[in-house]
């Protein structure tokens, strides 16, 4: 078992769609947990009550910032299909709800054949030729567990690029292989694009739906995220995850507040 599972474990109230977690302190920037986490132990969740394996299309609403300590995970299943059922899932704390979901779900299957693919793998230096992921204004307590190293042509420190994109690598440091839940985390965990326009601070996401595409390969991730638009205080950020093959697995969008300048 990863750390990764061990954090996003949860523990289901007999006779209930109910269940007990706790979310842990590491896995947070600036004390608050990070929305990638968040999304693993919702997916848990969605897909237990259902009994399907794999998260396929997770969409969530983020209502307050939970913080680390006990929460209770409320899933709902909304239909059972034979290929894809639906469920809905939601984080509770000190009685209110925090982040509300809703999950696709089913069996992803090994290796898939490749129809057609619009997304090749960016072209980024070898990840020891990149540069250690770092925030010189504040605690990002999440680089504790996970490794990016960041493809310095687009890293936003120690000066901005002007272009909102970064591309970085991407693994849990206890060595673990990468599965479906560590795809949600991955696409949501590198450094706000909006950091290259010189927008520093805490942006915290209101939306990000999630689709995994594939069951990872062992090895590192590739991360791509970039935004399209930043007006009246908001930006979208799109990102793709490829595995160690150059296979597609996950791809996501969020809309996120940009911090004050």
């Amino acid at each position: 078992m990863s750390d990764f599972d061990d954090v996003t474990a949860i523990r289901r109230r007999d006779g209930s769609g109910s269940y007990d977690a706790d979310l842990h302190p590491g896995w947070a920037i600036v004390g608050k947990p990070n929305g990638g986490y968040l999304l693993a132990i919702l997916a848990r969740a969605a897909c237990d009550v259902v009994d399907t394996p794999d998260p396929l299309a997770v969409s969530a609403h983020y209502l307050r910032a939970p913080s680390a300590g006990p929460v209770e995970v409320r899933a709902e299943a909304l239909r059972h299909g034979r290929r894809v059922s639906t469920s809905r899932a939601s984080i509770w704390q000190g009685g209110k709800p925090c982040i509300e979901a809703l999950v696709t779900s089913g069996a992803l299957v090994h290796d898939a054949p490749i129809e057609w693919n619009s997304a090749p793998a960016p072209t980024v230096p070898p990840p020891e030729e990149c540069v250690a992921s770092y925030n010189p204004h504040f605690d990002v307590e999440l680089f504790d567990h996970i490794e990016l190293r960041v493809d310095p042509v687009t890293a936003p420190f120690p000066v901005a690029t002007g272009e909102p994109v970064i591309r970085f690598w991407f693994r849990l440091r206890d060595g673990s292989d990468p599965d479906v839940r560590t795809v949600l985390l991955a696409a949501d965990c590198g450094p706000p694009t909006v950091f290259n326009l010189e927008r520093i601070g805490w942006a915290p996401t209101v939306e990000l739906t999630t689709l995994v595409r594939g069951l990872p390969a062992p090895g590192w991730l590739l991360v791509e995220a970039r935004a399209h638009h930043l007006a009246g205080g908001w930006f979208d950020e799109e990102a793709a995850v490829w595995d160690s093959t150059g296979r597609l697995v996950a791809q996501a969008c969020q809309l996120a507040l940009a911090a004050e300048t």
